[in-house]
């Protein structure tokens, strides 16, 4: 498999001193995943966690739903013409009796490292096809404090291992309500980070993650709430902005979401009800 960071020399100034150092890079490769033989997407990612990212995407485009649908996952040899593996081809097999999508040329997409998509049809997609409705009923399973909220960027940061040597990783990572960091995947990818996050949870027979909140590095991209709500996960929180197809997707889907969480602020775009505000909510 391909390494998570690379060595390159660079030439750094630094107050007029020209000098020439290794620097670490954090590795960026192809990955094609196949379904059942055929191709279907290819992403760039940073390897690792290969077979996690390949079940997570299935679980966000509504192929896969729980553990018993996947049959298994191979890497794929003969990908180069000396037929050795380079280990940047999956292949998922599912298992018997599970639907398998018309894979079309239309359909075949390349998913780069930060793209989503968009649109009112791929919203009203997430919509129908999503197995799990997100709990809104009174006394739901997660009621989170902002305290709690405000805690989990640094928290998030603090196990970035992978970040600390690069600089260029994003993260995503799934805590409890009362903020206990469960998992915590890293890729050059905001959308790759928690596609691992889902699948490790799929192959584990966990969805859907009715209990946690998402953390994410970067912004709330509609993508990254669609793959929310496919996994069943009702509260998603963000460092950075939200884009506004991702703002309607959560308040159709009665998904939270949590924007510029930073220190002790943060704007809340949807799903306030399981924010436990108290008599210190107030409108202006």
């Amino acid at each position: 498999m391909g390494r998570v960071t690379e060595r390159r020399k660079v030439i750094r100034i630094r107050d007029g001193a020209v000098s020439t150092r290794p620097d670490t890079l954090v590795a960026e490769e192809p990955l094609e995943i196949r379904l059942n033989g055929k191709p279907l997407a290819i992403t760039m990612r940073t390897p690792g966690d290969d077979f996690a990212l390949a079940a997570g995407f299935l679980v966000s485009e509504g192929v896969m739903a729980a553990a018993d649908d996947l049959a298994n996952i191979v890497y794929c040899a003969g990908a180069t013409e000396d037929g050795s593996n380079t280990y940047n081809v999956v292949d998922v097999r599912l298992a018997d009796g599970v639907p398998v999508p018309d894979i079309t040329l239309e359909r075949n997409v390349y998913t780069t490292s930060s793209c989503g998509l968009c649109g009112k049809a791929s919203l009203d997609a997430v919509r129908t096809q999503a197995r799990w409705t997100l709990d809104d009923s009174p006394g739901a399973p997660v009621l989170i404090e902002p305290a709690t909220l405000a805690a989990l960027p640094d928290r998030l940061r603090a196990a970035q291992r992978v970040f600390e040597r690069t600089g260029g990783l994003h993260a995503a990572a799934l805590f409890t309500a009362d903020g206990e960091l469960l998992d915590i995947r890293e890729d050059v990818g905001r959308h790759n980070a928690v596609d691992k996050i889902v699948g490790r949870a799929l192959q584990q027979g966990l969805l859907p993650l009715s209990s946690c909140v998402l953390m994410v590095s970067g912004r709330a991209s509609f993508e990254l709430a669609q793959k929310a709500v496919m996994a069943g996960i009702p509260v998603l929180a963000a460092v950075s902005a939200p884009s506004s197809l991702a703002v309607d997707l959560a308040a159709e889907t009665g998904l939270t979401l949590v924007g510029f969480l930073r220190g002790s602020s943060m704007n809340v775009y949807a799903g306030e009800h399981r924010l436990a505000l108290g008599a210190a909510a107030t409108t202006v």
